[in-house]
């Protein structure tokens, strides 16, 4: 009788461990969750005419036919993140225009408009130099515009033009971005202190102490930029919130 008790008490102990491997969730060791899911657009608000999935990948695409008047973004409706890091990865085209928006607002009396901080991403022909112009800056969509381009570190504060406070080698910066093929592009946002990285490389970094136009927390967004026509595409969109 005790040897069957034991043999049932140690069957119901290795269920008890299947069940819980089934239905535990599975976390990574970096703790990034995916916030694309390579099928669809579910989770994600923007016009179908610019954006779409292929293959895994999300595409947005600018055709002769559908020239745009202003930037559309594909917003993600998951939440408004304040402390985090994004990790994607990203493809363009030669003369595309494109960038990845965070901490931003949703612009009512617009559709799908963003305004805040914004990691810059262009192709290499956008402005006929044989490399990218912008990728990797810290751009300020409808607000102050240029607030760290590549290789710049500075320190903001309300009504003053930006203080560099560090350069980078741009040389370096360059070598660190693939012109034709995938990058991966990762964000920092801690506080007030916004880190663009390309293939690992920081490539811009701002301390934003303008408490009166600087945003703490906001939506994620990806572009399609006004200009001729261009694609861009992204996968692998991965989200670790602070």
């Amino acid at each position: 009788m005790m040897k069957k008790t034991k043999l049932s008490l140690a069957i119901l102990f290795i269920f008890s461990i299947a069940i819980g491997c089934k239905t535990t969730p599975r976390t990574t060791t970096d703790s990034f969750i995916s916030i694309f899911n390579g099928k669809n657009l579910e989770g994600w608000d923007g016009d179908p005419a610019y954006w779409r999935v292929e293959d895994g990948v999300l595409v947005g695409e600018v055709t002769p036919q559908t020239i745009l008047k202003q930037n559309t973004f594909l917003i993600w409706q998951g939440g408004e993140p304040a402390d985090f890091e994004l990790k994607l990865e990203y493809r363009i085209s030669p003369k595309g225009n494109s960038g990845v928006n965070y901490r931003s607002k949703q612009i009512d009396t617009l559709a799908f408009a963003l305004k805040g901080y914004q990691a810059d991403i262009d192709g290499k022909d956008k402005y006929n130099l044989g490399y990218p112009r912008h990728t990797g800056q810290n751009y300020e969509e409808r607000g102050r515009q240029f607030l760290a381009v590549r290789g710049q570190k500075v320190i903001l504060e309300n009504g003053q033009p930006p203080l560099v406070t560090d350069t980078l080698d741009r040389a370096t910066l360059l070598n660190s971005i693939n012109y034709d093929g995938w990058n991966e592009l990762h964000i920092v946002a801690k506080g007030n202190n916004l880190k663009h990285f390309i293939n690992g490389t920081l490539m811009a970094e701002v301390t934003d102490n303008d408490a009166e136009n600087r945003s703490m927390r906001g939506k994620i967004g990806v572009q399609v930029h006004v200009g001729p026509p261009m694609k861009v595409e992204f996968r692998n969109i991965r989200l670790k919130q602070l």
